[in-house]
């Protein structure tokens, strides 16, 4: 017979607990950090997709290897207009933007 772990939270839960609630300012600087993350992994999966190297993108983007290793590695925030070139120029892909509220 298996007994139910009580323990056992969400990721939301885990997050209210650690960080706090949504709108307090250590809750708002880890989703922000989060949604760079994810910026710099995307960037990085279709680079690789695509077959290029850091420093190839970068010259296809305006821009240099450094810095899209700084984006792919979360060390950097990506401008959104040097977003909008790596994805458009370097990527050949389109870049979405959604607002949610």
């Amino acid at each position: 017979m298996k007994t139910k772990n009580n323990n056992i939270k969400t990721l939301d839960q885990f997050k209210d607990k650690h960080y706090g609630n949504i709108g307090t300012a250590k809750r708002d600087e880890l989703d922000s950090s989060y949604e760079n993350f994810k910026i710099g992994a995307m960037i990085h999966n279709a680079r690789i997709q695509k077959g290029l190297t850091q420093e190839e993108l970068a010259k296809k983007a305006g821009t240099t290897k450094s810095y899209i290793s700084k984006i792919e590695n979360n060390i950097k925030e990506a401008r959104f207009s040097t977003l909008q070139k790596i994805v458009e120029l370097g990527l050949d892909g389109h870049l979405e933007l959604s607002i949610k509220l």
